[in-house]
């Protein structure tokens, strides 16, 4: 791997919590973000994933822990919106994040470059670590041909042709680690810390965790769901 240096040793065995509140949520707010991220760093986490320069930047500027940068953006009905241009990936380039995640799967992207153009242009303004969301096998094995440094299991479940898969996808992080020389990041669905233990023992390098941790108004709605479901 091209891009081996501290962050990814730091990060190995770990939790990294995703701090994202989107403008349509209730803790919308840079501050907010960062001090859910400092509430995480307490906690125990190795890592930090967010979203936009704007909560990136206020997270890296007050916790002291590997940052995945991201920046969501829809461009009209394109499914890809994490990180999806060079645009995106520009903004972010101030953050000084450690790692850089883009949505690598096989669906067309709203600029129409495939995604080994796409990272082509990225590796011109950009040579730090780089990570693929991905949402299945081959996925996956392309992105560690185009050179990406980790690959995230972020999509799995998530795309129409993945729909199916088990939540989280531990069967695709067992696959995975028998066939990719690069760490392999377990994301999506991971919504209690036994899932988490378990994405650890089928050969993650590391687990990131968001809703179960970060969005109270989930947490809340399934307590709620709960509730509503006892018949008295």
């Amino acid at each position: 791997m091209r891009h081996w240096n501290q962050a990814i040793n730091q990060i190995r065995g770990g939790m990294i919590v995703s701090c994202q509140a989107l403008e349509n949520e209730p803790l919308h707010s840079s501050t907010i973000m960062m001090r859910m991220a400092k509430a995480a760093q307490v906690g125990g986490a190795v890592g930090i994933r967010a979203n936009s320069p704007q909560d990136c930047s206020e997270i890296k500027k007050n916790v002291d822990l590997p940052l995945i940068a991201i920046y969501k953006k829809v461009y009209g009905q394109s499914d890809v919106f994490i990180t999806p241009t060079i645009e995106e990936v520009k903004s972010l380039l101030t953050v000084k994040a450690e790692i850089i995640a883009v949505d690598a799967t096989k669906r067309p992207r709203p600029d129409g470059k495939t995604l080994e153009q796409f990272v082509n242009q990225i590796r011109k303004i950009y040579d730090g670590l780089l990570m693929a969301d991905i949402s299945d096998y081959e996925e996956a094995i392309e992105a560690e041909r185009l050179g990406f440094d980790l690959v995230s299991t972020t999509l799995s479940s998530y795309t129409d042709y993945t729909k199916d898969r088990e939540k989280p996808d531990i069967t695709l992080i067992e696959d995975l680690v028998k066939v990719l020389k690069i760490p392999i990041i377990a994301e999506g669905n991971v919504e209690t810390p036994e899932l988490a233990a378990k994405c650890i023992k089928a050969g993650a390098w590391a687990v990131v965790t968001g809703g179960a941790i970060t969005r109270p108004q989930l947490i809340t709605k399934k307590f709620v769901d709960s509730i509503r479901a006892v018949k008295i």
